[in-house]
Order: C-alpha cells, then sequence, then structure tokens
C-alpha cells in the first residue's frame, strides 16, 4: 500500500506566480519577429537558467553586452525590469496554499530561480516568504530541476521521505524527475484540476 501524503512541496513560477519575458518585451519591441529573435538569441531561456543555476546576474549581462552590444537597452532590462516580467500571483492556487496551511499540512517549495531575483519576488509576493517550512532555491545550490539532487537536499535537510510527498509543478519533465524519486507528483495546469487532485490524494481541502 502507498504512503499516504502529509505533505505538499510546490514549485513556485508558473504555479505560485506568474512570469514571462514576454509580458516586458511585448512593450519594448513592438515588432514580432524581433522580439522572438530577441528572446531566442540575444536572451534565450537557456541564458536564464544559467542565473537559476546560481550564475550571477552582473556577469549574466557583460557576457550578452559583448557579444550584442547593439541591443545594449534591451539585455539590460532583462535585469533591471524584471518585475516587469510577472504576471501576478496564481490567486486560486495561492488561495490552495493558505487553504493547506490553515489545516496544518507542511509546505516546502523546490524553485529554479535566481536568488537574487528570489528576494525581489518575496518583496512583491509576502506569501512566499511566510508559506513554506523550507524552500529550496537553485541559485543558492548551483542546480536545476530535474537534477535529482536538488529533491535530494529538501528530503535531506527535512528529514522527508519522497514516497509521503506530493510535488506540483508546471513543467512535465520536473514532473517525472519527481516521480522517478519517489514522490508523487502533479503536473499544474489548472487551478479547479489541481484542488481536486490534491483532495483525491487524502489532503483536507
Amino acid at each position: 500500500m502507498s504512503s499516504p501524503v502529509n505533505a505538499v512541496v510546490f514549485d513556485i513560477g508558473n504555479v505560485l506566480i506568474l512570469w514571462d519575458p514576454e509580458n516586458l518585451y511585448n512593450d519594448l519591441i513592438p515588432d514580432a519577429s524581433e522580439r522572438e529573435y530577441f528572446l531566442s538569441e540575444v536572451c534565450p531561456y537557456e541564458w536564464n537558467l544559467e542565473q537559476d543555476r546560481g550564475r550571477p546576474w552582473d556577469e549574466a549581462i557583460s557576457e550578452r553586452l559583448e557579444k550584442f552590444p547593439q541591443y545594449e537597452e534591451w539585455i539590460k532590462a532583462y535585469y533591471e525590469r524584471w518585475e516587469d516580467m510577472l504576471g501576478g500571483a496564481i490567486e486560486a492556487n495561492v488561495a490552495l496554499l493558505k487553504d493547506l496551511k490553515e489545516k496544518g499540512v507542511p509546505l516546502y517549495a523546490i524553485t529554479n530561480f535566481s536568488t537574487e531575483k528570489f528576494e525581489e519576488a518575496k518583496r512583491i509576493f509576502p506569501f512566499l516568504a511566510d508559506s513554506f517550512i523550507d524552500t529550496v532555491i537553485s541559485g543558492e545550490e548551483n542546480l536545476l530541476k530535474p537534477d535529482a539532487a536538488i529533491y535530494n537536499i529538501l528530503f535531506e535537510r527535512n528529514g522527508l521521505k519522497p514516497s509521503e510527498l506530493v510535488f506540483i509543478d508546471d513543467t512535465q519533465k520536473n514532473v517525472v524527475a519527481a516521480q522517478d524519486i519517489g514522490m508523487k507528483a502533479l503536473h499544474f495546469s489548472e487551478a479547479d484540476k489541481l484542488r481536486s487532485e490534491l483532495k483525491q490524494l487524502g489532503l483536507p481541502l
């Protein structure tokens, strides 16, 4: 018989708060083809991910400026106007988080996030600072999901059994990695569906 779920582990970006560079660059670069080039070649997702792995932002910006000096304003905006990439909280999931906390369910987080920008995010969204017993931040650990090592940090630091946890993430490969390491895991797509899935796992919602 499988272990009952007694704690919930949340991803943060696009599970609790919305983040998309398009939110900023739709305004900065009105031309769609030029914007696509910038976000796929100049400051692509893979480049940003290295900040989530722990690369300092000043180093990342300098490296891009050296390679693409003609895009200086837009490159600097990726760091300086990061807040404009946010699309607000996913309110239904924040309510879910609050409900679980009020029912005494232990809550944790594992997030691919720059350490510098996570501090900004906590200032903008205070629930990120006070909802979780522990938050494993990729930028602090120099590890990224779906590497099994980042999940193991959570288990070892908090004395947790993977089989007693459910993990929620918007990226399928991170969900699969969590399942491979022994967690129950849910791929987030719709808030109502997520609440229903957690109820089915026996959580008090």
